[in-house]
């Protein structure tokens, strides 16, 4: 019998990546909303960073249109493994790889680290299946999106 915790157990691993393994970085100030009531940023928020750092890539080198793209890409996978705690003011240095370039989805890691910090505070997982947009049916990834992925894909 198959045993899925088993198999999510498995691949809940982190990374052992470092800064040097991500092709790609964006800037991601904190806000004083993010902050929770102990006084560091919200679990929650740490999804939205990684949802940033994935669609600036996409709208900066591939070019997406939200409003008129016949194919998009919809979240199929998302998680987080904590490591430190960040917290507002900090500016967070979001590191952005691709680990599995499918015929229509994407696997994507990312870290979050605080500015000038070596160690990332956080490592994400997000997966994008692309999708017609009315049939809501898997498609090849659009040839413009993934050539923008491509330089971001290591091993």
């Amino acid at each position: 019998m198959h045993d899925v915790r088993q198999e999510a157990r498995q691949e809940v691993r982190p990374s052992t990546r470092s800064r040097a393994d991500f092709p790609h970085f964006i800037a991601i100030p904190t806000r004083w909303m993010d902050n929770d009531v102990y006084g560091h940023v919200n679990n929650v928020t740490y999804y939205s960073y990684f949802d940033t750092a994935v669609n600036e890539h996409l709208i900066c080198f591939g070019g997406l249109d939200f409003a008129n793209a016949s194919a998009v890409g919809l979240v199929a996978e998302t998680r987080c493994t904590f490591r430190k705690a960040l917290s507002f003011p900090d500016t967070i240095d979001a590191g952005l790889a691709v680990t599995k370039l499918g015929k229509s989805s994407v696997v994507y890691e990312i870290a979050l680290f605080r500015l000038g910090d070596a160690e990332p505070a956080a490592l994400g997982r997000f997966v994008h299946v692309w999708v017609d947009r009315v049939s809501q049916r898997p498609v090849p990834i659009p040839a413009r999106i993934r050539a923008a992925l491509e330089p971001l894909v290591v091993l």
